[in-house]
């Protein structure tokens, strides 16, 4: 009975250390085998971006410009003062930073099956100059209207959004031009980013773009124009919002890891005024440009070349415009457009720190092809003077060191006007004189 006695504890232990074992088993077998999920993708992605931006800028001589020097489009032509001095022979300087940026990018959840972007970007270049515009009323009556500068002022630059269905995207809102490439603009220091020679510019507009392979796509947009346009009979952008058609462009794009390919056509329907001589107008200006363009990219070396042709493209903050042919007073005025035709080329090393370039680009006023106007609604274009061409050439080096860069550039600007008075129809016909600007300007960007 003692030694049965004494066995009863030894079992009880083995019993709690198997019962403990087993539990020990069980709670192993509970443990997952497989990684945990993933955590659910943020419905909202919103980011900042932008720039600081400050250049300095000095000109020999007076040009077309926009902002007080900060973009400068041609040199203007001689003025001669009783003495016979050139009052535009004169030189300017100036310190700005009002093309400093902010925008804001936003992500959020699925649309229709299409992932859902949209952008909201702004600077500080203003829209207006000082100027004063004649607006002529209903009544045939003249109004003189002042127009300050909005300089330094908020202005918008983009607005947009855009679902993407892999294959087919669309987009809606202010962005760039159809014949503005992102991915092919001249990458001079000088914010004009080759304007006057490349078209430059932003307009309200849907744009449906397919995508027929990774490489190939066709892009249709319909737009409306907002700013930049050059003089016109009624209001700024009045001869846009009278047309019932808006302006179409069809672009054929090819992109691969190095090369970039692109074709397009535009067509654009303007009526300048719906009531003309006191008579209802339904005089239109139809034009139509074709673009082409390429790029090249590798590790070490940036090339891109760009041309457009075509009519009435000043909205494009190009030479040319449209002019004016009243038979008489009693006839609603009829229109033409002034034919321009650019090009350029811009050659960069990729650096990564050291960036050096040069661009080249030259435009040409072809006019109207009709003589007889009797007013000219145009850049570089009046009644008594106008451009025959113009071209730039420009060197610049890019020191880069993460997100700042200094960029000091040095840029030379020809022009050729010329009597616009035997024709009458744009061109510069006779006594033409050929001047010059050259511009040595800094630009300093710290990008966050």
């Amino acid at each position: 009975m003692v030694a049965v006695n004494n066995q009863k504890p030894k079992f009880m232990k083995k019993i709690m250390m198997l019962s403990f074992a087993a539990l020990s088993l069980a709670g192993y077998a509970q443990t997952p085998t497989t990684t945990p999920a993933a955590p659910a993708a943020k419905d909202w992605d919103v980011s900042l971006y932008g720039f600081v931006r400050t250049d300095y800028i000095w000109d020999t001589r007076k040009s077309a410009q926009v902002r007080e020097l900060n973009l400068n489009l041609y040199p203007l032509d001689e003025s001669k003062l009783a003495d016979g001095s050139d009052q535009n022979a004169v030189g300017q300087s100036n310190f700005l930073s009002v093309v400093s940026r902010l925008g804001v990018k936003v992500k959020g959840p699925d649309v229709w099956g299409a992932k859902v972007a949209g952008t909201l970007e702004g600077d500080f270049f203003g829209n207006t100059e000082p100027a004063s515009n004649t607006v002529t009323n209903l009544d045939g009556t003249k109004t003189t209207i002042n127009q300050s500068s909005s300089i330094g002022m908020f202005r918008l630059r983009h607005a947009y959004a855009t679902l993407d269905w892999s294959k087919t995207q669309l987009t809606f809102g202010q962005t760039w031009y159809p014949t503005f490439i992102p991915e092919c603009f001249p990458g001079v220091a000088n914010f004009s980013t080759g304007i006057l020679f490349n078209p430059f510019g932003w307009a309200s507009q849907v744009k449906l773009k397919q995508n027929f392979t990774k490489e190939f796509s066709f892009a249709l947009t319909a737009y409306k124009d907002r700013e930049f346009a050059a003089t016109n009979p009624g209001t700024q952008n009045s001869a846009s919002i009278n047309s019932a058609l808006p302006t179409l462009h069809g672009q054929f794009q090819y992109k691969n890891q190095h090369w970039l390919f692109g074709l397009g056509a535009e067509y654009r329907s303007l009526k300048p005024l719906t009531v003309s001589n006191g008579k209802m107008s339904d005089e239109t200006l139809n034009t139509s440009s074709v673009v082409g363009f390429l790029k090249y990219s590798n590790d070490k070396i940036i090339v891109k070349a760009y041309g457009i042709s075509g009519k009435d493209m000043s909205n494009l903050v190009m030479v040319g415009g449209f002019a004016g042919y009243t038979a008489n007073t009693t006839e609603p005025e009829k229109y033409e457009g002034l034919k321009t035709t650019s090009g350029w080329i811009d050659i960069a090393s990729n650096g990564k720190k050291v960036a050096p370039g040069m661009f080249f680009g030259y435009t040409k006023n072809g006019g109207t092809g009709v003589d007889g106007a009797t007013a000219f609604y145009a850049r570089g274009v009046s009644s008594t003077r106008s451009i025959d061409n113009v071209w730039r050439v420009s060197g610049r080096v890019d020191f880069k060191s993460n997100k700042f860069r200094i960029s000091p550039e040095l840029e030379y600007t020809a022009a050729t006007w010329g009597d616009n008075t035997t024709a009458k129809n744009g061109t510069a016909d006779n006594n033409q004189v050929k001047v010059s600007n050259f511009r040595t300007m800094v630009s300093c960007v710290y990008a966050f």
